[in-house]
């Protein structure tokens, strides 16, 4: 296992201000097929990945495959974040520059492959991590642990060294479940998702300071080591 520190990355809502983006181009999408989704459905979208919301549109009745799907829901959110483009959240781009300069980083999202890669590079932040993971790269997504202990297994990294940035509930939940230390981020949390299972919650990603990753990480390594 590496001894150097590792940050893992959720993206919608917590790197990028697209949750709502991605909540309306699930709801564009499927209206394709005339299913309309319900404020439950819409509110399961948020933190979940799109294995999950798969599983939750065949329950609703939806006939075609998970790939079809995605690929109407991508081209929708293109058209969406066409002339505003992918925004970072505040201190995004700031904590992503200076932690990568002390860890190894990863972007775990439940977005699928297609649509990491976009946002990621829309922030123009590609070069900067070591491992991106969509929904096709895991079974099972967030609460489960999964996403987080493949990034940690890709990276080389044990979990006490890694800390997850998240922003909803599932999120949180998984990386607690994957033996993280986890912060979660108000910023975009206009759901209002319970982030009180986190270590630590932040306003913005401005507070994403140094000192508050060594104080985490306590003995087991520090990020602060060159």
């Amino acid at each position: 296992m590496s001894s150097r520190a590792a940050v893992l990355f959720d993206l919608d809502g917590t790197l990028v201000d697209t949750e709502r983006d991605n909540v309306e181009s699930v709801v564009l999408a499927l209206r394709r097929w005339h299913i309309e989704l319900d404020g439950a459905e819409r509110h399961f979208v948020v933190g979940h990945s799109w294995n999950e919301i798969y599983a939750m549109l065949r329950r609703r009745g939806l006939q075609v495959g998970m790939d079809e799907v995605i690929a109407r829901a991508v081209e929708e959110k293109r058209q969406l974040l066409a002339h505003k483009g992918y925004q970072p959240l505040p201190g995004a781009r700031d904590a992503v520059k200076r932690l990568g300069r002390r860890a190894d980083l990863a972007v775990v999202s439940g977005a699928s492959r297609v649509e990491v890669h976009e946002a990621v590079a829309g922030l123009g932040m590609l070069g900067d991590f070591r491992v991106l993971l969509g929904a096709e790269d895991y079974r099972k997504g967030k609460p489960d642990p999964e996403p987080y202990l493949t990034a940690m297994r890709l990276l080389g990294v044990a979990a006490d060294t890694c800390i997850v940035v998240e922003d909803a509930e599932p999120g949180i939940l998984a990386g607690r479940a994957a033996g993280a230390h986890v912060v979660a981020v108000r910023a975009a949390n206009y759901l209002g998702y319970d982030q009180s299972a986190a270590h630590v919650v932040l306003d913005t990603l401005v507070e994403m300071t140094d000192e508050l990753c060594d104080r985490l990480l306590g003995q087991t390594t520090t990020i602060a080591a060159g």
